[in-house]
């Protein structure tokens, strides 16, 4: 076997090994209780945070596709459609300034 197959397996494994483990985990997880609750907070809580590290080293045009991203997201509850709204406005606001 060469080094690039034996690369190949070793990567092959470990993603293997990387997704059993994460079921495996996942099915030990609790269904209720305060950690079910923490666990169902964390991905919005995530968000938040990579969110806030970005406005404040980005600048007015992150600024202003974020306010209009957030409009979005109040006025439709619709987090695809946020999405969009914000790379659109962030894209237009970059190349107006």
């Amino acid at each position: 076997m060469t080094s690039a197959w034996i690369t190949i397996a070793g990567l092959a494994a470990g993603t293997f090994t990387i997704r059993l483990s994460g079921y495996l985990l996942g099915a030990r997880l609790p269904a209720s209780g305060p950690w079910a609750r923490a666990l169902k907070a964390l991905p919005g809580s995530l968000i938040v945070a990579l969110l806030t590290v970005l406005l404040i080293q980005g600048g007015p045009a992150e600024w202003v596709a974020s306010a209009i991203a957030l409009a979005v997201a109040l006025a439709t509850r619709n987090l695809p459609l946020t999405m969009l709204a914000g790379l659109v406005a962030v894209a237009v606001v970059r190349n107006a300034l």
